[in-house]
């Protein structure tokens, strides 16, 4: 099942506004970012976050489609912060996560506009 389609975030096309053109859809899923922790009793494990972009604005859109390296290399660094300031068999704060993260998005990009989206904040 698709989660993205059940929370309606799915990749709908959306009309442009002046009626020339195909249709784009406003959603930029990104690969899953992957950080190293340490678990209880020592061992290592894997955070991993789910990401994507929501932007309206084409002239953004295509901004954002264009930075999708640095936003990688930007959400990797802040999930690698977060998994290090993880005391081991806590859950990881996902409000301060979002945080970061569209404020590394907002920095990588240049302006506000592009909403980040989280899917699944896993530790394993």
């Amino acid at each position: 099942m698709d989660r993205r389609a059940l929370l309606g975030l799915k990749d709908t096309p959306r009309k442009t506004r002046g009626g020339s053109g195909a249709p784009q859809a406003s959603y930029l899923r990104l690969p899953t970012i992957t950080a190293n922790v340490v678990r209880p009793g020592g061992r290592r494990g894997v955070m991993t976050v789910e990401t994507g972009l929501d932007t309206p604005d084409a002239a953004l859109r295509t901004r954002v489609a264009q930075s999708a390296p640095r936003l990688r290399a930007a959400y990797a660094a802040v999930v690698q912060q977060a998994a290090n300031a993880l005391l081991p068999g806590a859950p990881p704060d996902v409000e301060r996560l979002i945080v970061q993260l569209q404020a590394a998005t907002d920095r990588t990009v240049g302006r506000a506009g592009a909403r980040l989206l989280i899917g699944t904040v896993m530790v394993v």
